[in-house]
């Protein structure tokens, strides 16, 4: 017999082989474990990037996608395709609103206000959870939220039906807050198309990336355009700050034509009785020359450091997506530096830009910064987020801006902005005409640069800036006042109505 508890001979070497197995099983255990480790934590990113990862991709289009609100009503909703990629995103009025919601495409990522969101619509942002640490545990997925915009709908439609098709945007504020109140670009296109990942959307996106009309093409935030005489605005402003200008009645010393510094090149205006002409009959009537003089007596620093006040030469410029930066030279002779006071040269401005200028001079020298979401929520209606108001800067004395204010209301009351006056208002404004092309062979760009109130209303309710590209225009200044002054007039009345 054996000893109880002892092996028999022939056990082992079972034990040593059962041993063995242990040993090589712990090894490969290890081994799992060290490239399990190696792939979800030292190439995480790599798998992660992968185009053949597609969980995080089928994760975000299994729910609804949050909406984006103007007055209220949503202009975005979700469509169910049954599809693994589940939920396309769809557009109410989509050409309408395409300047400011962008696009979510499950091919071609997002733009605009869906990109500059995309953290709350999609349900990623940490905010929307109202238990943040329970949601980590669960790694349930938030609801997406959603986002209230400043927009005002009536006028977002005005602008729009102004515009009728033709090459050109409109920018409008609330001068008062900054709340982007019209933001719209023409022609436009409908964002609806390229939502999904069907062969059409790979269609619709060859197709409106190669139409010269470029519909895709924010103009009223992402081009920029000689300001023409709408810059004389800040010319104006810069003059009457500096002290250039005292007495906006008193004949300048301004001929006509005026020869541009260091050259023998002569400027010219479109019409009569511009020479020597006062500050205010030199604006009403949009005189080149002395406008032209009148930055060169202002100096390049003090011009420079005025268009920059009101904005230009900002690359950070955001509400909440990136505005191209609107530019004023301030590395000029003095020629160029004539030419720049009157828009020209190679001063560049957004029409968001020129509603700025507007804006601040309706606000008493005060610019607030544009913003166009006032708030963001949760899907139930909770707030996240608030106003994204930033405090505003003074740009100019309240005196400038006051008798600024009272330059533009002359432009409608009897210059060449008339066609911008609206009954029971006081609307203030400045026609402008851009040259552009090799040897300004295009046709010039209709410009109309305003501002109104009701006359019961203590300050100014709304400033805006139109563009039209086409313009049906041979007369110089007199084309903002034909084609631009009638779209921001409605407009603004839309705005005033209420």
């Amino acid at each position: 017999m054996t000893e109880y508890g002892s092996l028999p001979e022939h056990g082992r070497p079972m034990a040593k082989y059962i041993r063995h197995a242990c040993a090589f099983c712990a090894l490969l255990l290890a081994a799992l474990l060290v490239n399990a480790t190696r792939v979800q934590v030292v190439q995480s990113g790599q798998y992660a990037g992968s185009p053949a990862d597609r969980r995080a991709t089928i994760a975000r289009y299994q729910q609804p996608r949050g909406d984006i609100l103007v007055g209220g009503e949503p202009v975005t909703g979700s469509v169910d395709t049954g599809e693994q990629l589940r939920f396309e995103r769809s557009y109410v009025d989509g050409p309408l609103y395409a300047p400011v919601t962008g696009f979510a495409s499950q091919t071609y990522g997002t733009t605009y206000l869906e990109h500059a969101e995309d953290g709350v619509l999609a349900g990623t942002d940490p905010l929307l959870s109202a238990l943040p640490l329970w949601k980590d545990v669960t790694r349930a997925p938030n609801r997406g939220g959603d986002v209230v915009t400043t927009l005002n709908r009536r006028a977002q439609e005005a602008a729009y039906r102004g515009l009728a098709g033709r090459k050109g945007a409109v920018a409008a504020l609330d001068p008062a807050t900054g709340r982007v109140l019209a933001l719209v670009t023409s022609p436009s296109y409908d964002p609806a198309e390229l939502s999904g990942n069907s062969e059409a959307v790979a269609s619709a996106w060859s197709r409106l990336n190669s139409d010269p009309e470029k519909p895709m093409l924010n103009r009223a935030v992402r081009q920029t355009y000689p300001p023409g005489s709408t810059f004389k605005v800040v010319t104006a402003a810069a003059a009457l700050d500096a002290g250039v200008v005292t007495d906006l009645d008193a004949h300048t010393d301004s001929p006509d034509p005026y020869r541009l510094p260091g050259t023998t090149t002569r400027l010219t205006n479109e019409g009569d009785g511009c020479v020597d002409a006062s500050v205010r009959d030199a604006f009403e009537w949009s005189c080149n020359t002395v406008f032209a003089k009148l930055g060169v007596d202002v100096g390049v620093r003090d011009m420079a450091a005025t268009a920059q006040a009101f904005g230009f030469n900002d690359p950070d410029l955001r509400i909440p997506f990136a505005a191209a930066p609107s530019t004023f030279d301030s590395r000029v002779d003095r020629a160029q530096l004539a030419l720049s006071s009157i828009g020209q040269y190679n001063t560049r401005a957004t029409p968001l830009q020129m509603a700025m200028v507007a804006a601040a001079v309706a606000d008493g020298g005060q610019l607030r910064p544009p913003y166009l979401v006032e708030r963001t929520t949760r899907h139930g209606g909770e707030t996240v987020t608030g106003s994204a108001a930033r405090p505003g800067r003074q740009v100019m004395r309240p005196s400038t801006a006051a008798r600024l204010r009272e330059l533009m209301a002359g432009v409608v009351e009897e210059g060449t902005g008339t066609r911008a006056a609206i009954p029971g208002a006081i609307v203030g404004g400045k026609t402008g005409t851009a040259q552009h092309g090799v040897g300004n062979s295009g046709v010039p760009y209709a410009w109309f640069l305003s501002w109104a109130q009701s006359v019961d209303a203590p300050e100014p309710q709304v400033a805006v800036a139109v563009v039209v590209e086409d313009a049906s225009a041979d007369r110089g200044e007199i084309s903002g006042g034909g084609d631009a002054a009638p779209i921001a007039k409605e407009v603004m009345r839309a705005v005033l109505a209420g």
